[in-house]
């Protein structure tokens, strides 16, 4: 399926975290977009861009829209494109600083163009009804962790996981339970992860998430 390709990007105004997509409860209510955090680079691995492509094609199987930071290199540009070749919709959110680091996308479903990080950030959160990092670096981490804590905070009440590409995210996974033997961590909140290497078995259970009682 061919995709016309993005226009003159369009500038979004900031949004407050725990937004959600128009007409759209929150939650998994209404579940047709999932924002995905992911690195620049595509690793050392070529599983890794394998993974990622076989993410973005059973996203779009399923129906759902991919929300991402609209760049075309390393395994952001991965997902995009194998979401938009198996026929999805992608959406791309892309600050003034990174449009010619990061390189553009500009065959994606929209893309917008944003002036700072924080807004970058803010948009994708409202545009996701869920939140998934794959492998990636800093960013990503970054990325992870303040979607992880909003929810935590109660400013959304979305998913948020972990595609765990050959157990990429185990040394991470470790920490959080020190944190929680450690008493720093709810067992509670560690449980509230999503968390698996098989793209079918991720959308069932964000597709499946509650926010806990």
């Amino acid at each position: 399926m061919s995709h016309d390709p993005a226009t003159t990007p369009t500038s979004a105004p900031p949004h407050a975290p725990g937004g959600t997509l128009a007409g759209s409860p929150g939650g998994n209510a209404a579940f047709g977009s999932l924002t995905v955090f992911t690195g620049s680079a595509s690793g050392a691995d070529p599983d890794y861009t394998t993974a990622t492509r076989d993410l973005g094609v059973a996203l779009a199987a399923a129906g759902f829209s991919v929300v991402y930071g609209g760049a075309t290199v390393g395994l952001m540009g991965q997902i995009a494109d194998a979401a938009l070749e198996a026929g999805g919709e992608v959406h791309g959110v892309i600050p003034e600083v990174l449009m010619n680091r990061e390189v553009a996308h500009q065959g994606l479903t929209s893309l917008e163009l944003v002036p700072d990080m924080h807004t970058r950030k803010s948009r994708m959160a409202e545009l996701g009804d869920g939140f998934l990092a794959l492998p990636g670096g800093m960013g990503t981490l970054e990325e992870f962790f303040e979607v992880w804590t909003w929810q935590y905070l109660g400013l959304h009440a979305k998913p948020v996981g972990l595609y765990n590409v050959k157990g990429f995210w185990d040394p991470l996974l470790s920490m959080v339970d020190h944190m929680v033997a450690q008493g720093f961590m709810s067992p509670a909140r560690r449980d509230a992860l999503v968390i698996s290497a098989d793209p079918q078995d991720l959308i069932h259970q964000l597709r499946a998430w509650t926010p806990a009682g």
